[in-house]
């Protein structure tokens, strides 16, 4: 530590570095628990802030900006309350690909999100990590296309199969645009780095294998390589594919240290198919916290039914290269906020108690 208390680039020290050294597979005390939440769902504190203005004012004031980023390439985006991002002018032709900015240019005009990066680092006086973000091209693309959410990407999909080229030539434009903008959040303060391909089950193993994972490896890649010529430090990258069963094995290959798993894949098998070259990030199943707190047979608290989740995920495989296991809640519901405390409490103390855990308290 620095005698002003100042660790690199001027951020407070990191006094809490359990998941980033789990993240990278290293031994650790006690096992990390991290839980995915979007504020907007159920804060009320973030509800309020966000009624006083639009999404966008939101995301362009650094001082409100903890906690929300969106990137565009020049299309006009909305917010739809209940809906989310919305594009009045989807993508139809591939002459629309005409009205997409440079991708080199994109960064440059996200300061905002570097900069409300920066103020929550500095703000977390480094009682934990601060884990940065991005969609993936195809997740991104299919908003690009669909013009907003899709129960069946029918739209994104058929330019995959009528318009492989100009697919292809998107995603390499959300390539260019997104590798920048990672590398901008290290520098900016991120910790690590996670890739959302939430739309992976969209794709089978065939259209995934030649319009997703190319560009899940480019990133990975190309971001450790300008991290590495910007004389940055590296940090662990973790992919997640939701729905993405199908591709476990090419996702523990695709150059990332961490692959995230939804609560549709059995982590025995998982970790079977990925050998022991990542770590594995668990997931619990959002809706488990609706559990009741008070059983039929026990009254202890609302993770009776979650502990038999947590049972499945910590006693029958290992689910990193060194036994340390982050936990992952995926985008967590409408849950309060006292029981998400209660859940991380609960899975601390029901660690402590299981042989073979290293978890404390």
């Amino acid at each position: 530590m620095e005698a002003n208390g100042l660790g690199p680039q001027g951020f407070p020290e990191l006094k809490n570095d359990t998941f980033l050294r789990a993240a990278w597979g290293e031994e650790t005390d006690y096992t990390p628990v991290w839980c995915m939440r979007q504020a907007g769902r159920y804060l009320p504190e973030f509800r309020e802030t966000r009624a006083a203005q639009d999404f966008f004012s939101t995301c362009r004031s650094p001082e409100a900006c903890c906690e929300l980023t969106l990137q565009a390439l020049g299309m006009e985006v909305t917010m739809v309350p209940g809906k989310g991002p919305s594009f009045p002018e989807p993508l139809r032709e591939e002459q629309d690909l005409e009205r997409l900015r440079d991708p080199a240019v994109v960064a440059s005009e996200l300061g905002y999100v570097f900069q409300a990066i920066t103020l929550t680092r500095q703000r977390l006086a480094g009682r934990v990590p601060l884990i940065g973000f991005a969609g993936a091209p195809w997740t991104l693309m299919t908003y690009m296309v669909e013009g907003g959410g899709s129960s069946t990407m029918a739209q994104a999909k058929r330019w995959l199969y009528q318009r492989p080229q100009a697919s292809h030539q998107l995603l390499r434009i959300l390539t260019d645009a997104l590798v920048p903008y990672l590398v901008g959040q290290v520098a900016a303060g991120a910790q690590a780095l996670q890739l959302f391909e939430s739309h992976a089950g969209h794709l089978g193993p065939q259209l995934f294998n030649k319009f997703a994972l190319p560009y899940i490896r480019d990133v990975a890649k190309r971001v450790k390589a300008r991290l590495r010529e910007a004389g940055l430090a590296p940090v662990p990258m973790i992919i997640f594919a939701k729905d993405g069963h199908f591709a476990l094995e090419e996702l523990s290959q695709a150059g990332y240290e961490v692959v995230g798993l939804d609560w549709t894949v059995a982590p025995k098998k998982a970790r079977e198919c990925m050998g022991k070259t990542v770590t594995l990030q668990g997931n619990l199943d959002p809706c488990a916290l609706y559990a009741s707190e008070v059983t039929d047979r026990a009254p202890l608290c609302i993770c009776y039914r979650a502990l038999l989740w947590l049972w499945l995920y910590y006693s029958v495989c290992t689910f990193s290269k060194m036994s340390v296991c982050p936990c992952l809640l995926l985008c967590m519901y409408n849950i309060s906020p006292r029981k998400t405390r209660l859940f991380v409490a609960v899975v601390h103390l029901y660690l402590c108690f299981m042989p073979g855990s290293r978890l404390g308290i």
